[in-house]
């Protein structure tokens, strides 16, 4: 393991001088950290040197939090993954859509991301999930595709997603994740995005341009469910632990959120979906769940490998293509095998994981 960490020491320090990463690492085997480390600045303006407690915008891996929070439900039998979206949001206009449609992507619905620059009159005014499902009842933007016909990555999915829970539990999505799992996890460094920045606490990381130019929040920032939740390298590794265990839900529940759900695969296809994470075969045959994400200056990677209790989280708040090591260092921690099953290799970088 030693040797390991030195080794991943040597390839971070690497790819932080000759690839420009900025950004902090942790990798895990055997539930034990291995490495961790911390390269560049949380703000190139300031010069303020990151470390393993600053908090990243997390962008889409905020969405297997978002899952878990409709899986809690479920299991407290306040809803079913059957449900339709009308029976928690009357006036929605799409029929047809189930929970379970959301979860993995395959309601067909649009980009909220697209239809709100042309149907929202204020940019300075703060968008909220609220007001995604006034547009979608009032303009009904056309879906791409008729619901579980296409898996389609929707950020909308999980935006109704985040509305869904704050209809059930009757309160707001970021007090339901706060009470519900950064408190009993003992997340102390991760919250969700707020426009009033003085409520955010501890160091924050500053996303950034390719160029280093510090990139704002805008009036999207504040929808929540697809994004919007901050977290550090430290505590994604106690979230990484407690799905081994049973303090959030049972054992049985969480293993469908691992299983794949995609009923209509492309010809080449090499990955699946489950409930807010992506599931594929590593280079060394064993299965991975995993998600990337990329927001507003923003690059995040959390890939866990249950088999062996591993897990590599990597955050970067400059997306300057530095990301596209990320097979190298899974072929570095997974190597094949010679009789792996695993005979061609996975496609795919962070980029397609896309927020």
């Amino acid at each position: 393991m030693k040797r390991l960490a030195v080794k991943l020491d040597s390839v971070f320090k690497h790819f932080h001088k000759r690839r420009g990463f900025n950004g902090t690492v942790l990798v895990t085997k055997y539930d034990k950290v291995i490495y961790k480390g911390a390269f560049g600045f949380a703000d190139f303006f300031r010069k303020d040197t990151l470390t393993t407690q600053t908090a990243f915008q997390l962008a889409s891996v905020s969405k297997q939090f978002t899952a878990m929070a409709i899986m809690m439900l479920q299991e407290e039998e306040k809803l079913s993954y059957e449900d339709s979206v009308q029976q928690y949001i009357p006036n929605f206009p799409y029929h047809g859509i189930t929970i379970r449609q959301l979860l993995t992507h395959q309601s067909g619905l649009s980009n909220y991301t697209y239809f709100s620059d042309k149907l929202w009159p204020d940019r300075n005014k703060n968008l909220t999930n609220e007001d995604v499902l006034n547009l979608m009842a009032q303009h009904r933007p056309k879906p791409y595709y008729q619901p579980n016909t296409h898996f389609d990555y929707s950020n909308t999915g999980y935006s109704l997603l985040a509305s869904i829970v704050e209809k059930v539990s009757e309160q707001p999505f970021a007090e339901f994740l706060r009470e519900r799992i950064f408190e009993p996890l003992e997340m102390k460094h991760t919250f969700t995005y707020s426009p009033d920045v003085a409520t955010l606490t501890g160091p924050i990381a500053t996303g950034h341009t390719r160029f280093r130019q510090k990139r704002t929040t805008d009036y999207l920032d504040t929808v929540l469910g697809d994004k919007g939740i901050y977290s550090t390298v430290e505590d994604l590794y106690k979230w990484d632990q407690a799905l081994y265990t049973q303090k959030l839900v049972k054992r049985e529940t969480l293993e469908e959120a691992f299983t794949g759900g995609i009923l209509k695969k492309k010809k080449n296809q090499t990955e699946d979906y489950g409930f807010g994470w992506r599931i594929r075969s590593l280079e060394n045959g064993d299965t991975a769940v995993y998600h990337g994400g990329l927001w507003h200056g923003f690059s995040t990677y959390l890939l866990r490998n249950p088999k062996e209790h591993s897990a590599l989280i990597i955050l970067s708040n400059l997306p300057n293509g530095s990301f596209s090591y990320l097979q190298d260092i899974r072929q570095f921690l997974y190597p094949a095998q010679p009789d792996s099953a695993a005979t061609q290799k996975p496609q795919g970088t962070l980029a397609r994981a896309h927020q």
